[in-house]
């Protein structure tokens, strides 16, 4: 078991040369910080929404990368490996982590179709990045991890079906961040909808490895309210991806009688 935080990737990255260049880069990057940056001035400043910046980037890079190991470990392969996209796990693992980090910077020009403008942000900066990370030889192999994490970042839209594992992953991973640190700046400037409210209500995720389904997501809520989130924002992101029938979703209470909701199987 392991609680979908902000320190979830460090156990990721640091174990992984490839991931742990890659990590360097993206966190010291300016264009990419701005970006994020800018993000949340549009989504948290003037829009009023929850985090979409650098914390939130990080809490789903290493969601992503937890709910990478999880289904890996019950032989589901990634696609990227299994259709020779790519000539390791490494590489899928890559996708994951450049996918998650980069899958809201849209936000920084606008929140409608942020995701479409994020994956045509993300296609200059990874020509620019993709060479330090895997090396000025590796052009063919560049371009296609390219074509991988664009489709992921655009994939994590609500309605837009994920055709890859690693893309399904993002989705996934984009929809765990919904503890209630996310939701207190926009509630301290006023915002007082079932948004906010159902964010608050949230006090952890937990990704845990199961039997039946490979993978399971645990929400502990303090009330009722965060069955907003589970079944506007995370049930349907993962019905738009394959990891769907490879998942059960727990709502739990934690106050009152702290009985168990009933469990949700897409």
């Amino acid at each position: 078991m392991v609680i979908v935080s902000p320190s979830l990737v460090k156990r990721h990255v640091e174990s992984n040369r490839l991931l742990s260049r890659a990590w360097e880069i993206l966190t010291s990057d300016e264009e990419i910080q701005e970006l994020l940056r800018m993000s949340n001035v549009n989504a948290v400043g003037r829009l009023l929404y929850n985090d979409h910046g650098p914390v939130h980037a990080t809490i789903v890079s290493g969601s992503g990368l937890e709910i990478y190991e999880i289904v890996r470990e019950a032989g589901i392969k990634p696609s990227s490996v299994e259709q020779r996209v790519v000539p390791s796990e490494d590489y899928a693992k890559l996708i994951v982590l450049l996918a998650s980090y980069l899958h809201d910077i849209g936000n920084s020009i606008h929140r409608d179709n942020h995701e479409l403008m994020g994956a045509l942000l993300a296609g200059r900066i990874l020509d620019r990045i993709l060479p330090d990370i895997i090396g000025r030889d590796e052009r063919s192999l560049a371009y296609r991890i390219r074509s991988e994490v664009m489709g992921a970042i655009y994939s994590t839209a609500m309605n837009v079906d994920a055709l890859t594992m690693e893309a399904s992953i993002v989705k996934v991973a984009d929809a765990t961040d919904m503890a209630e640190g996310r939701a207190r700046l926009p509630y301290s400037k006023g915002k007082e909808d079932i948004h906010a409210l159902s964010a608050l209500s949230i006090v952890r995720v937990e990704l845990k490895k199961g039997r039946e389904r490979p993978l399971i997501i645990e929400v502990y809520m303090k009330d009722m309210a965060g069955m907003f989130q589970v079944e506007k924002v995370l049930l349907p992101k993962l019905e738009y991806s394959l990891l769907a029938k490879y998942t059960e979703i727990r709502p739990k209470l934690i106050n009152g009688d702290g009985r168990d909701l009933k469990p949700i199987k897409p």
